[in-house]
């Protein structure tokens, strides 16, 4: 045991290391760029499994976003036209066999309108004479007028008298009008834009046998 401590204790004393050659391989160490001096290793396998689901999280996230924008986004307008006002409620009256409704015909327009009045009666007529009157205001001016009897059944007139374009059906001596429902209608042009038929207004005198009738009233307003 003492021989090879011996040994050992000569060994180490004869071990000279070059200091030279140390001194100069530190020099070259220190000379080196910092990345170079750097262990290059690959990262560990937990740490890309972590990178790659942070990654996978982000494109979720844009993608739910995505999602989310085009279902909160409104709708595209589409070209389908805007609802028609609500046709007025037409304005009624009635005296014995005979009742009346009058309106403006929703086919009216901007620079055109026309009058509708519905008699109906539950007797045949022997006489009839029907008014419409509409109030010139606005460039108001005749263009027709129409019924739904035969129209030699009546003497027509249209003429303009106390502020009004008045429209007259008489029924001719010798025809008459049979149970039922009626309608005459007056035509007329009138300035650009919504025109307030509320002015307006109609009467009709009936007789049928020895008892004779008249209603009266004025056109539906228009709505609102």
């Amino acid at each position: 045991m003492d021989e090879v401590r011996r040994r050992l204790r000569e060994t180490a004393v004869s071990h000279r290391p070059d200091r030279e050659a140390m001194l100069a391989r530190v020099e070259r160490g220190m000379a080196e760029p910092a990345a170079a001096r750097r262990p290059r290793t690959a990262p560990a396998p937990w740490l890309r499994v972590v990178a790659a689901t942070a990654a996978v999280a982000g494109v979720l996230a844009v993608g739910g976003y995505a999602v989310a924008a085009l279902t909160d986004a409104p709708a595209a307008r589409g070209s389908a036209a805007r609802p028609a006002p609500p046709t007025p409620a037409p304005e009624r009256a009635a005296d014995g066999f005979l009742s009346s409704a009058a309106v403006v015909d929703p086919h009216s327009n901007r620079y055109w309108a026309q009058g509708n009045l519905s008699l109906t009666t539950r007797e045949p007529l022997t006489e009839l004479t029907v008014e419409l009157r509409v109030a010139l205001t606005g460039g108001v001016e005749q263009t027709g007028h129409w019924g739904t009897r035969p129209a030699d059944d009546f003497e027509v007139r249209v003429q303009e008298r106390d502020g009004v374009l008045l429209y007259r059906w008489t029924l001719r001596e010798g025809r008459t009008v049979p149970a039922g429902k009626h309608v005459f209608a007056a035509q007329y042009n009138h300035a650009e834009g919504a025109r307030d038929a509320s002015r307006d207004s109609y009467s009709a005198w009936a007789r049928s046998g020895d008892t004779g009738v008249a209603v009266t009233g004025r056109f539906a307003r228009p709505p609102g």
